[in-house]
């Protein structure tokens, strides 16, 4: 169920209308995702690996730390790649950290539990010192707001750690409703959570853009609903060549989402056309 959120310190436009006709890309309404398209968490994650390998690679004999990083590499990509799995272990990602680490131990002839909950912990550590709001992301959620953009927070996950990445960032004055996998009991890819957010703003699928990092969630399935669909490719890695899947925009960061020659949002109201 959505939970609407209001807040004073980011009062919208006296006339969203008049914001959405000057700047003609604006839509009536947006889902947001949150991690990698507002704050980073997987954006920094190959560096911390290396960190945490390199680190711990001596108490593993025989395996230095090069290896143990592209061991590990290979163990996410494989662990990730199947949606079931995918699915039922992203509500409880530190442990889900450990099995990823747990296989790549496996995989190097290692069979040790408490060793790969060591470097689970020690990565997540790592990792918690990365997340953040990147820059200009806060600055655009609120100037969308001004300009009367109706916004709902869509995000994948456990519940309480994504209400804790709103609660330590301040996120949810920007937004009119928050979706989260761990609350609602499903989430992207299920088309039941868009157009939960659209009724939660009461927009249909032709007001809306889906804004996120994820080509299949934040893409492929709201496009089949008749959403606008905004890919954020916040590692700039480009659209993988074999990809069949086309967003209807790309962009490297939020604060693209505001580049045009007309936006006037905190202009003087007036009539609409």
């Amino acid at each position: 169920m959505p939970f609407p959120q209001h807040d004073d310190h980011f009062p919208r436009a006296v006339d969203p209308g008049l914001a959405r006709d000057s700047v003609l890309d604006l839509p009536v309404a947006m889902l947001m995702d949150l991690d990698d398209t507002i704050v980073s968490y997987s954006t920094y994650a190959g560096p911390c690996w290396k960190r945490v390998c390199h680190n711990v690679a001596d108490r593993i004999e025989g395996v230095g730390g090069e290896e143990l990083y592209r061991t590990l590499a290979e163990a996410r990509t494989w662990f990730w790649a199947d949606p079931d799995r995918h699915r039922a272990n992203r509500q409880n990602m530190p442990l889900a950290i450990q099995r990823v680490v747990h296989h790549g131990l496996c995989r190097l002839g290692v069979e040790n539990w408490e060793l790969a909950g060591t470097i689970a912990e020690s990565y997540e550590r790592e990792r918690g010192k990365t997340i953040k709001p990147f820059p200009g992301a806060l600055e655009t959620l609120r100037k969308l707001r001004e300009c009367g953009v109706s916004m709902a927070l869509v995000t994948n996950g456990g519940a309480e750690p994504q209400r804790e990445k709103i609660r330590r960032f301040n996120l949810a004055p920007f937004f009119d409703a928050i979706f989260i996998e761990g609350e609602c009991g499903y989430g992207k890819p299920d088309t039941r959570i868009y157009m939960d957010a659209l009724r939660g703003l009461d927009a249909t699928p032709g007001d809306a853009w889906m804004v996120g990092d994820n080509l299949e969630w934040e893409v492929m399935v709201p496009q089949r609903l008749g959403i606008y669909c905004v890919w954020n490719d916040a590692k700039g890695a480009g659209l993988p060549e074999d990809s069949i899947i086309r967003p209807d925009r790309v962009i490297g960061s939020l604060p693209e989402l505001l580049e045009t020659e007309n936006l006037h949002c905190e202009s003087e109201p007036s009539e609409r056309n």
